[in-house]
């Protein structure tokens, strides 16, 4: 274990600290938010570059042998997981005055003291709801509602290598049903996918916008547009679901260490945390001191799967659900 994070409060000084660079994974809102309350806390003037979790992980890989980030920040646990395998992370050791809900101890146990969980959510999908009722189409409801011949070309799923969204899709139908089912699913679905986009939070974005009836996503950015005003009715699937947890790391060989260390101390505080309700995010919040967003859905009242972030974080068995998908699903040889 490295030496413990400089704890936040202590970090404030009159001069802004080395200049840190920072992938976010998390929505666009979130990481302004977050890159004025580092400066305004910290007094570090961090540049925040927002990117899908599986560019970042490719970006990150790119820059190994001359980082050029230094904290990887939000995002799906699962491919942080995988930079940790690879020997891409910096482990660290939270402040002992941080009180993480279990599942955040498990999960920063998983990665081997490389990677910390910041919040979690589960996965399902959305419909807008005065598209359904203009095509007169029923309101799904399960998983495999989605098959319906009446969705064809109305249904978003991003794309897998790109988003860690759907990697977790894709993940969570593998432990639902097992792997060759679920493949067998995912074919049929294909008839009924409008687009695969890079970001895990473009198909319910599209659904809100009415460029297409159904968005799989994360539920918490469902709700975020729900509470804008978008006519979203928001699904958590009858047959069970998987979530993320979202995970803040510093890149192996960073050149801005201490203010590397200082803001994933921050980043995993309560007050930290708080910044994602104040730029209208409804993820649970890992630090037991930090209030959940109003919005933030009830994910004990979710049938969950018990998602197996050592197999699916593994990079082995991400690498070859990935080719399987490409190969089978969107027919890339």
């Amino acid at each position: 274990m490295a030496a413990a994070f400089v704890s936040f409060g202590a970090t404030a000084r009159s001069e802004p600290l080395a200049r840190l660079n920072v992938l976010c994974g998390v929505d666009e809102a979130w990481c302004a938010a977050m890159k004025q309350a580092v400066l305004t806390h910290l007094k570090i003037d961090a540049t925040v570059t927002r990117k899908s979790t599986g560019e970042i992980l490719d970006r990150v890989r790119q820059e190994r042998a001359d980082p050029q980030t230094d904290v990887w920040w939000g995002g799906t646990g699962d491919t942080h997981l995988q930079a940790a395998a690879e020997g891409l992370l910096q482990p660290y050791q939270p402040p002992s005055t941080l009180t993480m809900l279990p599942w955040a101890d498990n999960f920063f146990d998983l990665s081997g003291g490389h990677s910390a969980g910041i919040y979690a959510g589960a996965l399902g999908f959305a419909y807008n709801a005065d598209l359904l009722k203009q095509k007169g189409l029923q309101a799904p409801a399960c998983w495999k509602d989605l098959l319906d011949g009446t969705y064809v070309g109305a249904i978003e799923l991003a794309d897998p290598t790109t988003s860690g969204t759907a990697y977790t899709a894709l993940a969570t139908l593998v432990q639902l049903f097992g792997e060759d089912e679920a493949f067998k699913y995912l074919g049929r679905l294909r008839t009924n996918i409008r687009a695969f986009p890079q970001s895990g939070s473009a198909p319910v974005k599209d659904a809100a916008h009415g460029e297409t009836l159904i968005g799989i996503s994360f539920i918490h950015d469902a709700v975020t547009l729900r509470q804008a005003g978008y006519p979203l009715e928001i699904v958590a699937p009858c047959e069970g679901t998987g979530y993320e947890i979202g995970a803040v790391s510093i890149v192996k060989g960073a050149k801005n260490l201490e203010a590397a260390r200082a803001f994933v101390g921050f980043a995993l505080s309560a007050e930290g945390q708080a910044t994602g309700a104040a730029a209208g995010q409804n993820q649970v919040p890992s630090n037991a001191g930090a209030s959940l967003p109003p919005g933030a859905p009830d994910i004990s009242m979710i049938r969950m799967v018990d998602y197996d972030f050592a197999t699916f974080g593994s990079p082995t068995e991400r690498s070859r659900l990935l080719k399987r998908f490409d190969s089978e699903i969107r027919g890339i040889p």
